[in-house]
């Protein structure tokens, strides 16, 4: 027989149930989920981007027009050849736009053995400039460190992020990462490249840092590194020659330091607000490269103080938003994608600026989207697609908090009944 019931239980009992019933299910692995509409596109970014795109088409025009009037008879060939890799990099940077970039998870390995096959294989071609550094194909020429780029971030993006909380383990977590970025390293410095080695091995650290490594470990990494680097530059006469040019650059002012010096005269003559576009003195022959590594020297010159301090907030704008778009990725896949990206882009252009301006030895760096260049400038251009398309992706929630954001009921105001015995 079944005990009485106690009639002052049935309101409490009633409510626990509405509560339990209007209650959000707890999210498990079977919960459904959805996506939430896209976010628009990074307006800001864009607009930072193309602001650094066409500064560099600009100077490359005044720093290059003298010298390809004289020697190739068309003062407009250097900003032809940029106009064209600006359409093609514009191509890819839609293509990275618009993709699901979740695919380069899924060809990742791929990816990271064929950067590596073509960096080998730059190592067969005749040298350019005493580097061998480009894939010959006919009158086209492609940078294999660039494809290297995009496959290291790719893979320790998606090695990071499968592997969570092993990255502070050492053998599991730390050592392979450092393999792989060791093993593209090498084949740079055969080229020789040190500066896109270097660059390389500081996004690595950077991300492992970022993932939760030990910072023992990447202390013990930079200290095993440091012999070697000694015997990179001692071993090596002419990194010896370029390394106490730095210290002294008037005494190799008319070899290994002169693009050094001229680039100093050149920011020196600009003043607060420049010459004037076209009214580079330095673009006269003085600086045969000045559209490429030493872009910032005529920008300073022609634009003074003030053009350089305008290409430095542009990429302080780059970094802040790449990092904003690493922060709120639908996943950890993107969010380290688009870290990644985010600090070459400021490495390469801080190792850059600090050549021009003296401030480290030369290293043969450009300065994305400002410099010079084909296969550079495409697969920066699809860099920055890339950081759209992770910024723009919207994280994916539970349907039941999508279905509460959408439809949210009105509630009804309760009357409190005071019964006064």
């Amino acid at each position: 027989m079944l005990p009485p019931r106690d009639p002052s239980l049935a309101p409490a009992a009633a409510a626990a149930a509405a509560t339990a019933a209007a209650a959000p299910p707890a999210l498990s692995r079977q919960t459904p989920v959805a996506e939430v509409a896209e976010r628009p596109y990074d307006l800001i970014l864009i607009g930072a981007v193309l602001a650094l795109l066409a500064i560099g088409t600009v100077e490359i025009y005044a720093a290059t027009a003298v010298r390809a009037a004289t020697r190739l008879g068309d003062g407009a060939f250097f900003l032809e050849r940029q106009c064209v890799f600006l359409v093609l990099g514009g191509f890819a940077m839609w293509v990275a736009a618009t993709l699901d970039y979740r695919v380069l998870r899924r060809r990742t390995y791929p990816l990271l053995a064929v950067s590596i096959v073509l960096l080998a294989l730059a190592l067969t071609m005749p040298p350019l400039n005493g580097a061998r550094r480009w894939l010959l194909l006919g009158p086209i020429s492609f940078q294999p460190v660039e494809l290297a780029k995009l496959a290291l971030v790719t893979y320790l993006a998606a090695s990071l992020s499968r592997k969570a909380e092993k990255v502070k383990t050492f053998t599991i977590g730390f050592v392979p990462h450092l393999v792989v970025c060791a093993v593209m390293m090498g084949l740079l410095l055969l080229q020789p490249d040190l500066g896109s080695s270097l660059i390389l091995g500081a996004t690595t650290l950077v991300m492992l840092f970022v993932a939760g490594a030990r910072v023992s470990y990447i202390v013990l990494a930079v200290l095993a590194a440091a012999p070697l680097a000694y015997q990179l530059i001692v071993g090596t006469p002419w990194r010896l020659r370029r390394f106490m040019a730095y210290f002294n650059p008037e005494a190799f002012g008319d070899r290994e330091a002169y693009q050094m010096v001229q680039a100093h005269v050149s920011l020196g003559s600009g003043g607060l607000t420049g010459v004037g576009l076209g009214n580079s003195r330095q673009s006269l022959g003085y600086m045969p490269e000045g559209h490429n590594d030493f872009i910032l020297a005529p920008i300073g010159e022609e634009l003074g103080f003030l053009g350089v301090a305008v290409v430095l907030a542009l990429f302080g704008v780059l970094v802040w938003r790449g990092v904003r778009a690493a922060l709120g990725a639908r996943d950890t896949f993107g969010g380290y994608v688009a870290l990644g990206i985010t600090m070459m882009f400021a490495l390469q252009a801080l190792l850059n600026v600090g050549v021009v301006m003296g401030v480290v030895p030369n290293k043969g760096i450009t300065l994305p989207l400002v410099s010079y260049g084909g296969t550079s400038l495409v697969v920066t251009m699809f860099l920055v697609g890339l950081l759209l398309n992770i910024g723009r992706r919207a994280p994916m929630l539970p349907r039941h908090r999508v279905l509460a954001n959408q439809v949210r009921p009105l509630r009804k105001r309760s009357r409190v009944q005071v019964v006064v015995a």
